[in-house]
């Protein structure tokens, strides 16, 4: 005989066993680019500093981008792994030519990047020297 109700939970069991299945193991490990999202350079403050760099991409690949203490936009391009940072003009704020010089060069790291890798909340971009960045999700 036909029980809705035992059907109902049957169904019910199987549909949370498949949402689990899918959200588990290393399939999340890459998840798609963080449009939307900003985040932190995974790196020591600089001596004297409390700001590490903050980049935050919006939904279109606009960034903006906060660092040792210059600040300014740019836009991301991104197809499959592979991605293309084209920085904008940068404001120099009286900055200190040691944190002009890491601001430069992160710059130019995230220029030169040619692809990038998610793990969890860690964005890694790889070209001539590796950044890693720490998605902010509170």
């Amino acid at each position: 005989m036909f029980s809705a109700k035992r059907f109902l939970k049957q169904a019910a069991g199987t549909f949370i066993l498949t949402a689990a299945a899918f959200n588990a193991g290393p399939a999340r490990a890459q998840e798609g680019f963080p449009f939307g999202f900003e985040m932190t350079l995974d790196a020591a403050r600089q001596p004297g500093s409390k700001r590490v760099p903050t980049m935050q991409i919006g939904d279109s690949g606009e960034a903006t981008l906060e660092l040792w203490c210059k600040g300014g936009k740019g836009q991301f391009s991104v197809a499959g792994n592979t991605v293309i940072f084209v920085a904008g003009p940068l404001e120099d704020r009286a900055c200190p030519p040691a944190k002009a010089q890491a601001d430069d060069e992160l710059v130019a790291a995230l220029s030169e990047a040619a692809t990038w890798r998610r793990q969890g909340d860690l964005i890694s971009f790889i070209g001539t020297r590796p950044l890693r960045f720490r998605l902010l999700t509170n």
